[in-house]
């Protein structure tokens, strides 16, 4: 979501961000893949983009407004919540992240409870389109 509105150096960081939120937990799943296969849809990446682990050190500066590290958190969230479980070294990552952007915790409190409710959403409407 908004991953559009990020420049090619942000969109590419945030790929390598979200590899580090999916190999946090050692597993890889299924919903986790499919979920990046749509953030290179949207961002228009190369399915073949090579993705690798980041360090963090820097990332404020890559990502220097609000309004992009929001973007970042909102979507890495969703990412955590792919596989049915945000599991505490996602929490943790995510954390990590979201002091380097200066986010508060209640904005990050915000952000995870809007994601919940997203992906149950999400739920709710793909057992719908499978019901007809």
């Amino acid at each position: 979501m908004w991953l559009a509105s990020l420049s090619d150096t942000q969109r590419q960081t945030l790929m390598r961000l979200a590899h580090n939120v999916i190999v946090s937990d050692g597993l890889l799943d299924p919903n986790e893949e499919g979920m990046l296969d749509a953030f290179r849809r949207e961002m228009e990446l190369a399915p073949s983009t090579e993705l690798e682990y980041l360090e963090l050190e820097g990332i404020d500066a890559i990502f220097p407004n609000k309004r992009e590290r929001l973007v970042v958190l909102f979507n890495l969230c969703r990412l955590s919540y792919a596989d049915g479980a945000f599991e505490v070294e996602e929490e943790c990552l995510l954390n990590e992240i979201r002091r380097a952007f200066g986010v508060t915790e209640e904005e990050f409190q915000a952000i995870d409870e809007w994601t919940g409710r997203f992906s149950s959403l999400m739920e709710e409407a793909r057992d719908m389109l499978g019901r007809s």
